[in-house]
């Protein structure tokens, strides 16, 4: 082998698993998590967070990707003036003491080609425990409409409220037990 075709095959070496990650950023508007908590066990009731930011890296080839969100949690919404006070305030989300929660991947897991889960810490209230989110409907394509590449999901887990500080009013309202649910559409970088 020839020098220019030694270099030319280490350059080809180096470069392809670079172009093998992807990474694709949240887009706000359609990234906005929701939780669910039982009611007195009568209904479940229903908020969200207005905002999130979060990246995205895959590397499907490699069967392998991180996950980085941080959720507003000032931008709490309950749909009442007066659960959204309370939701704020220092028996649950303390916001004026900590602004946001975080959800750092320690393994993103494949089935095939999809993300079918995601293991990673949930930082909330200062306290960081192990969570393992599902993932359905994991689709990359191009936007019709703006045509930019992205990749969408939705991931979820339920959680006890509990284990991360937030005991007020238990066991009536809301529950111990959250379901939180990310809807994600991310746009490649």
């Amino acid at each position: 082998m020839n020098l220019h075709a030694l270099v030319a095959a280490l350059a080809a070496a180096i470069v392809i698993p670079a172009a093998a990650q992807e990474t694709y950023v949240f887009d706000p508007v359609h990234s906005q998590p929701i939780f669910e908590a039982p009611h007195l066990g009568f209904s479940t009731q229903r908020g969200s967070f207005g905002k999130v930011t979060g990246k995205v890296t895959l590397n499907r080839a490699a069967k392998t990707g991180t996950v980085d969100v941080t959720i507003d949690t000032t931008s709490i919404r309950t749909f009442d003036a007066r659960l959204d006070t309370a939701a704020k305030g220092d028996k649950f989300f303390n916001v004026e003491k900590y602004p946001t929660m975080t959800f750092k991947s320690t393994n993103v897991i494949f089935d095939g080609d999809r993300v079918v889960g995601v293991n990673g810490d949930l930082t909330m209230l200062a306290v960081t425990k192990s969570v393992n989110l599902k993932v359905d409907n994991f689709k990359c394509g191009e936007n019709p409409f703006n045509k930019k590449a992205m990749c969408g999901a939705e991931a979820w887990a339920t959680i006890k409220r509990s284990e991360w500080g937030m005991t007020a009013n238990l066991p009536f309202a809301p529950g111990d037990d959250i379901k939180i649910t990310l809807p994600i559409e991310a746009y490649l970088e």
